[in-house]
């Protein structure tokens, strides 16, 4: 498997999934083609994701989900030697940028997405996120324009999907 094959999924795809067009009850197949595709070794994320995800309501979904479906081998360690050391090159940059406020930085410090760069970077895989990139941004920093600026790939969830040729198909019941 090459590691353009690889994807490396940011929080917001699994909670824009949960919340909008991929809820539980609706697409199940959503999750479990998650699931398979960890399986096959084409689809994780990283123990920061997993700690912000945690972070999050025991009653709520997508909390159950990671904490009795999810196997700990989904989320992939971020306490490596490149690891730490790619995330301390991506916190100075951030952290010198003069283009950035320091609200920015702050919230960036303190976010997984220096750690999703950072291991992407590392291991050479793609970025899935949904945010947009805003190259002139003041008062955020963008997850794509920090892969672009480490020239680390990253794509957005329908890509994937079709990457992976998964397709979530209806199939009439006959109730």
């Amino acid at each position: 498997m090459m590691a353009d094959d690889v994807y490396l999924l940011d929080s917001d795809v699994f909670v824009t999934a949960k919340n909008r067009y991929y809820s539980f009850d609706i697409c199940p197949g959503f999750w479990k083609s998650i699931a398979h595709h960890h399986r096959k070794r084409n689809v994780f994320s990283i123990d920061r994701i997993r700690k912000e995800i945690l972070a999050g309501d025991n009653t709520e979904e997508l909390v159950k989900w990671v904490k009795n479906e999810v196997p700990g081998s989904f989320f992939c360690s971020t306490k490596t030697d490149q690891v730490v050391a790619a995330y301390s090159e991506i916190m100075s940059w951030a952290q010198q940028n003069p283009q950035y406020y320091l609200s920015a930085k702050e919230e960036f410090a303190m976010s997984a997405d220096g750690w999703l760069v950072a291991y992407a970077r590392v291991e050479g895989v793609t970025v899935v996120t949904n945010e947009e990139s805003a190259p002139d941004s003041k008062r955020i920093i963008k997850l794509p324009d920090v892969c672009n600026r480490f020239e680390v790939r990253f794509d957005r969830i329908f890509p994937m999907l079709r990457a992976l040729n998964i397709r979530f198909d209806w199939v009439e019941s006959s109730g």
